[in-house]
């Protein structure tokens, strides 16, 4: 009896232990280890492939960080390393009370869990440790707040008084963020620590990655600060993690006795004492009929001036926002004379093409930078409004598989877009071109494939607003030097807020065969119409073959039908351009299998840009069988949408390209 009273006590005296020495849990969208030492998140933005650039430039740069050659003593660490698809972007954050040995095997450490959890090879990752921070991207991400992916981390046991305590820990943790923020282009970070009661005390510390300005840093730590009761109200400990910010607060000291110091909290005001609330309760019940009666009359004023002044406020809001637009518009645009210099008065020469808006002239600038020039025809249907919408849509958009805007200009009839130089041409230029299309292997081909997707994807699901290209084909689809894609001609692109995924219009424009039946017929436009355009660039790609009619055998058909035969039929070879005799059997059946469902007739059914680029990033992730395509031969003489010869069609024209 007496030895289980033993095992009893020690189970019990075990417990207690374990909470003060582990005293926190995570919770949220990461993961964590099991006393949340470490906490990362893996995020699905792209794959890698083993033993590829991208991860050879990932091990480089991360272990440059850590090793011992790096001289720095305040603890962020920001470098890129390799170009277009191989690029990775890297930060890393120590502790601004640590030591810098101390930083370097923080740094180290967290190198090597972040690598060996992030097992599927994302392209992006961040790992929180409790000294430091790690993370890398194939995106841009220095200079920019980033409060997601969030993390929460909350001690186990509660606080003595947890109104008083919080009454403490909020102006705390105000103070410290004020302080933090204002710190430099190298370090913002503050600790301190104050009293709550008796000799109860709140240790808590701030910290912002430097590059981030002071709003930015102010922004996140306030959105962190109001995390807190969510996560861990009423705790005697918490953690709030973001890629930009982070803040901990302890009931002990956790940080380094040299940055602690003592932050003045006014003391909260006790409650009366019973006997004293007795003593005052028939003046209460005097003071509580008159409080009513000014209550009411207080309310009915205040909501008058309360409305008034929202009114007033969002009057200037509109404002700003309006005066933003313009300096943005007016900060991106050229002298008309310099473009003119730049393409040597728009001469023959120069030109690289008609589109249908104006022509595009090559031109170099003093600098010898060299850019493309659309010059929009004085007749153009494009409006000033479109003019400028175009404008503002293309400056918010930055992705490397975008043709980029550098700037505009404006003088009486001449209205002049001015792009990024894209030296190799079109897509089509290669593809369907009997001399050039077999310099396309298939690597190239998939690597085109995957950027086009990743540009799509942009355009409908990452950017500020989202966006519908309504145009997208093979000439619209430019090539850097290395072959990367990018997405050109916005010209025709409706402009969505960003909760909007469809929409209607009475004039179609677009291009045949590229276009969806459900906007050819209806005009019903949404994300899936261009779902169903990529679904025919892929077969275009693949087969090296244009969407239009073509001759096989004795018979003439179109892309879609000729491609969902010899699907139906498994004679997939059929399909796969000739000249590609070394592909990868299953990557070109694969892409033939997304084409397929990306074309099908039913609008529901194709998938929409984030599925298909995961599609195309695991090969493991097994696909549905596709439905019949949206378009097939009706003759051996035209195209046209599988719909019936006595439904209505309002499409326009398409613009010559």
């Amino acid at each position: 009896m007496g030895s289980s009273r033993s095992l009893l006590f020690f189970i019990t005296l075990a417990i207690i232990l374990l909470n003060l020495v582990a005293p926190t849990i995570s919770q949220y969208d990461g993961m964590c280890t099991e006393r949340a030492e470490y906490c990362w998140k893996c995020s699905d933005t792209g794959i890698y492939t083993p033993g590829d650039k991208y991860q050879e430039n990932i091990n480089s740069l991360l272990s440059s960080f850590s090793s011992s050659n790096t001289q720095n003593n305040y603890g962020f660490y920001n470098s890129s390393l390799g170009q277009d698809q191989n690029q990775v972007n890297a930060i890393a954050l120590c502790r601004g009370d640590i030591s810098e040995d101390s930083c370097h095997a923080c740094l180290n450490k967290s190198t090597d869990i972040i690598l060996q959890n992030c097992s599927r090879h994302q392209k992006e990752a961040i790992i929180w440790a409790e000294p430091c921070m790690v993370r890398y991207s194939n995106n841009l991400i220095f200079g920019i707040e980033q409060v997601d992916p969030l993390q929460h981390v909350r001690s186990q046991n509660s606080a003595k008084n947890a109104q008083q305590f919080e009454l403490v820990l909020t102006p705390l943790l105000g103070i410290l963020s004020d302080r933090a923020a204002s710190g430099d282009s190298l370090k913002k970070f503050a600790a301190g620590h104050a009293t709550v009661s008796g000799d109860e005390k709140i240790y808590a510390l701030v910290q912002c990655t430097p590059d981030i300005n002071k709003q930015n840093c102010s922004n996140c730590l306030e959105q962190s600060v109001s995390e807190i009761q969510t996560c861990c109200g009423g705790k005697k400990g918490g953690r709030v993690l973001r890629p930009s910010c982070n803040l901990r607060y302890e009931v002990g000291l956790f940080f380094e006795s040299t940055a602690n110091s003592l932050v003045d909290i006014p003391a909260p005001v006790p409650a009366p004492a019973p006997e004293e609330a007795k003593k005052k309760s028939d003046t209460k019940q005097t003071v509580i009929i008159i409080a009513v009666v000014l209550v009411v009359f207080v309310t009915i004023f205040s909501s008058i001036c309360f409305f008034f002044r929202v009114r007033k406020r969002r009057i200037k809001l509109e404002q700003d926002e309006n005066s933003e637009d313009v300096n943005l518009v007016e900060s991106l645009q050229y002298d008309f004379e310099t473009i003119r210099s730049a393409t040597d008065d728009f001469s023959e020469a120069n030109k690289l093409g008609r589109g249908g808006f104006g022509v595009v002239y090559k031109g170099r600038l003093f600098n010898g930078q060299p850019i493309a020039v659309k010059r929009l025809s004085k007749n153009s249907e494009q409006g000033d409004r479109e003019f400028k919408n175009e404008v503002m849509l293309l400056a918010q958009l930055q992705h490397r598989n975008l043709v980029r805007l550098l700037g505009y200009c404006l003088k009486a009839e001449e209205r002049l877009l001015i792009y990024e130089y894209v030296p190799n041409t079109s897509l089509d230029h290669f593809i369907f071109d009997p001399n050039n299309h077999e310099h396309l292997d298939w690597e190239t081909r998939y690597m085109i494939i995957g950027g086009i997707a990743r540009g799509i994807l942009y355009l409908h699901e990452d950017s500020r607003v989202r966006i519908i290209h309504h145009d997208l084909k093979a000439s619209n689809i430019l090539l850097d030097k290395d072959m990367n894609p990018k997405i050109a001609d916005f010209g025709m692109a409706r402009l969505f807020v960003i909760d909007q995924s469809q929409g209607d219009t009475k004039t179609v424009r677009g291009t045949y065969g590229y276009m969806a039946h459900e906007y050819v017929i209806h005009g019903r436009f949404s994300v899936k119409t261009d779902v169903f355009s990529f679904g025919v660039l892929v077969l275009e790609i693949v087969s090296g073959k244009k969407i239009g009619s073509f001759r096989y055998g004795e018979n003439e058909e179109d892309l879609l039908t000729y491609a969902w035969r010899n699907w139906r039929e498994e004679t997939f070879q059929n399909i796969i351009d000739p000249v590609l005799t070394r592909s990868s059997q299953m990557e070109t059946m694969r892409c033939i299998h997304i084409g397929l469902l990306c074309v099908q007739n039913n609008v529901v059914d194709r998938p929409t840009m984030a599925s298909v680029v995961s599609m195309l990033n695991s090969q493991s992730l097994a696909l549905p069988v596709p439905s019949q395509p949206a378009f097939c031969m009706h003759s051996t003489r035209s195209l046209s949408p599988c719909v019936s010869k006595y439904e209505p069609s309002n499409i326009t024209e398409p613009y010559p390209r």
